[in-house]
């Protein structure tokens, strides 16, 4: 279906959600540390230094702590991308998945640690050599061919979350890979709970590791299979209608059943499944290119190959399974300053495009600036440019080639810096709040002119989406 569809409602969200409180994210980030210290503490009261005179003492006692602690960072790791709806919108998708990433390296180092300390102090208690110690812990001890298998997975999810790996796969593949973290995790429980004396020692211990592993498997089943096929249920999304905005972008068009329950804002995205054939079951990453109207959503998609392609082919009510919303980079991001300046690249206007219709009417001056390579390739111009004669928003577009290497201006500032530039573009820039939508490198750039600007980092909002 082409020609352009209403959005009736749009320029306000039909559901006005609850801003996170700032001490949240603190709460949350305490309690993780928190975590590591019970850890520790339970290890010392149950012996855990007692151990050290004996043969192979040292190595043994050291390899158990560093075994807990990698055990509780990875369900710390499995908490942090559990999609906990509060989590999410006090942090943000970006650095939960980067905090995901630290915490996961730090326990993999931990757990190797763990697995080569156990095999030496085993191994001088019992005057074996390293390999038959190896094939005595993995032959003879209960859950630990279980768990050898369970080490292997989550090397092998590790290796290929490395920045040179990530980068030759398709998201779809690192995503699927990476769910066989779970089943390394699941493989190794038998034998932390047969074997394991810090986690049968005492009561203590026992309630600890059990409530834990309870959490984080609740909050997997709940948020990340359950609630999605609840609103998926209910929503009943369908696509509505397809339109070409710019060449290789097309907008979709959702309708579903009461979307004013469903809780979206914004400048966030969803996960979406078209179950229009092979392949459906790969979730893409969208966002919102309008705010929630009530009645309808819109997602738009450029066509950079794998799924998004096959955006452009979708038919009129194909079926849709959702997840979401995910995000933090809403209007809450504001710190307060009446004026706003937002910064897109590329497919980057579609975070913005929504955000404009959420200013629309707040008494906030709206400023955008919006970077293309050829005036052609700029989407939703039509209605960018209502907006401004409507007075909703003062765009700028930014055609053309780079004004030199490392600028994220085009080339018709190559005389000038950046931020000589910016400061005639937005003479009081210092006094916005500015949120940034683009590629990373791109937003970098834009980041750092902003800071020379004197816009402070509290008034910089970025979000991008990482994997």
């Amino acid at each position: 279906m082409t020609g352009r569809v209403r959005l009736t409602g749009a320029g306000r969200t039909s559901r006005r959600l609850r801003a996170p409180r700032r001490w949240w994210a603190e709460l949350a980030g305490s309690a993780a540390l928190l975590s590591v210290v019970v850890v520790v503490a339970l290890w010392l009261h149950n012996g855990g230094l007692r151990g050290f005179a004996a043969p192979g003492g040292a190595a043994t006692s050291i390899g158990r702590v560093t075994g807990l602690v990698a055990s509780d960072l990875l369900l710390l790791q499995v908490l942090l991308m559990a999609r906990i709806p509060w989590v999410e919108r006090s942090y943000g998708q970006d650095t939960l998945a980067r905090r995901h990433r630290l915490v996961g390296f730090c326990s993999f180092w931990l757990m190797i640690a763990h697995v080569v300390l156990i095999t030496v102090g085993y191994g001088q208690a019992g005057g074996m050599g390293v390999v038959a110690e190896i094939w005595d812990l993995v032959a003879t001890y209960p859950g630990m061919l279980l768990a050898a298998a369970g080490t292997v997975l989550l090397v092998l999810v590790v290796v290929l979350s490395i920045r040179l790996a990530r980068r030759r796969q398709r998201y779809e593949t690192w995503h699927l890979i990476h769910l066989y973290a779970y089943l390394g995790v699941g493989l190794a429980l038998p034998h932390q709970l047969w074997t394991g004396a810090d986690f049968i020692a005492s009561t203590p211990a026992r309630l600890y590791w059990w409530g834990l592993y309870a959490v984080a498997l609740g909050a997997v089943v709940v948020f990340r299979v359950g609630l999605p096929l609840y609103r998926s249920a209910y929503h009943r999304l369908r696509v509505h209608a397809v339109v070409p905005e710019a060449p290789g972008v097309v907008s979709v068009y959702l309708s579903g059943h009461r979307l004013d329950r469903l809780p979206a804002r914004a400048g966030q995205f969803f996960l979406w499944r078209f179950l229009d054939g092979p392949g459906w079951t790969r979730a893409h990453p969208y966002t919102l290119s309008s705010a929630p109207s009530g009645d309808l959503l819109r997602i738009t998609v450029k066509d950079l190959g794998d799924g998004s392609s096959r955006a452009a082919t979708l038919r009129p009510g194909t079926r849709v399974l959702v997840e979401g919303p995910y995000g933090a980079l809403t209007a809450d991001r504001r710190s307060g300053a009446r004026r706003v300046l937002l910064i897109a690249a590329g497919v980057g206007i579609t975070t913005m495009r929504a955000l404009i219709d959420e200013f629309a009417g707040s008494g906030v001056k709206v400023t955008l600036l919006y970077r293309v390579r050829r005036p052609e390739d700029a989407v939703f111009r039509t209605e960018l440019d209502e907006a401004a004669r409507r007075g909703q928003v003062r765009v700028i577009y930014l055609d053309g080639g780079r004004a030199r290497p490392g600028s994220w201006l085009p080339d018709r500032f190559a005389q000038v810096s950046d931020l000589a530039a910016l400061r005639w573009l937005v003479p009081d820039v210092a006094q916005h709040d500015a949120f940034l939508c683009g590629p990373p490198p791109w937003m970098a750039g834009v980041r750092a002119t902003l800071r020379e600007a004197g816009v402070g980092p509290d008034h910089i909002h970025a979000e991008e989406f990482a994997w």
